[in-house]
């Protein structure tokens, strides 16, 4: 039986509100988190326990309603997934394997507005993917000469925040605030960055859910003076041999669907492609198509 909402049908994409350029509030409710405003135009079930399911649902029904949003997203592990499902959730990307290394999670949602569930980028996303695809698998290289990779600390911070704030016109979380980063740091996201000389190059982040042996792979940005050498690539292969201490078994990201860069990077280090979420996340100055990637760890 599906939960009750009303249907919208508005054909174009709305003007962004005034208060959008606000960063979306993240709030944990019992052991589940759920991000929703403006800025993204939707609520975000980010972390899901299968036994308050039920009352996470109505939640983000409710939130909906109240907000105007046009698109409900939640990260949903297989044990709820038929709930979800019975609920008017569809399948837009799945993971095998995500949750410790044998259930999946699948990436779910419901479309609340007529324009939100058509992508205005189609051939161009179709474009990316097939060109992903036809790249062969990339063998390891050295770091350029006058790099070195490092992790990042809180005294980094700041640096850090110039670096994203300069790279993305806007962002789906508040990574241009030096203290979200700081936050970010305590709470089981690692941050890693390419160094040149002694400024911050490129940087990227794993976001971990060690209750899951789970890591997104995310945050990647590459100053444009020191782009075309493989820094993300180099980042990325890094932090692969760094996670497994924390005992992550499972390495996703989401890109950009219209970014042949990101996509095929991830396709050439082994990743393989999950799905897509459409009109999904507000980065670099619009929202936009995200792709799911995934590599098993171990």
């Amino acid at each position: 039986m599906q939960t009750s909402l009303t249907e919208f049908v508005t054909e174009t994409r709305p003007v962004c509100p005034p208060d959008a350029e606000q960063p979306d509030e993240v709030r944990t409710v019992g052991r589940s988190v759920i991000q929703h405003g403006p800025l993204n135009d939707r609520v975000y079930l980010m972390k899901v326990d299968p036994d308050e399911a039920p009352q996470l649902i109505r939640k983000v029904y409710s939130l909906a309603e109240e907000h105007g949003y046009s698109k409900l997203f939640a990260k949903v592990p297989q044990k709820a997934i038929p709930l979800f499902t019975q609920h008017g959730f569809t399948k837009e990307a799945c993971v095998p394997g995500m949750q410790n290394g044998d259930g999946d999670i699948c990436f779910m949602s419901r479309f609340l507005r007529l324009w939100r569930q058509k992508p205005a980028d189609s051939a161009k996303m179709r474009s990316v993917l097939q060109i992903a695809a036809a790249k062969p698998p990339l063998p390891p290289s050295a770091l350029p000469a006058g790099y070195e990779l490092q992790e990042m600390r809180p005294r980094h911070t700041r640096e850090m925040a110039a670096l994203y704030a300069r790279v993305f016109p806007s962002y789906p979380f508040p990574i241009h605030e030096p203290d979200y980063l700081e936050h970010c740091m305590k709470n089981d996201v690692r941050f890693f960055g390419a160094m040149a000389g002694d400024g911050i190059a490129a940087l990227a982040s794993a976001e971990m859910d060690t209750a899951h042996a789970n890591a997104e792979m995310t945050d990647f940005a590459t100053l444009p003076a020191h782009r075309g050498k493989r820094l993300a690539r180099h980042l990325l292969a890094h932090m692969e041999k760094a996670l497994p201490e924390n005992g992550i078994r499972t390495a996703y990201t989401i890109a950009r669907a219209v970014s042949a860069g990101m996509n095929v990077t991830f396709a050439r280090c082994g990743y393989r492609y999950a799905g897509t979420l459409v009109n999904n996340t507000n980065i670099a100055g619009r929202i936009e198509s995200m792709n799911v990637w995934f590599r098993q760890l171990a």
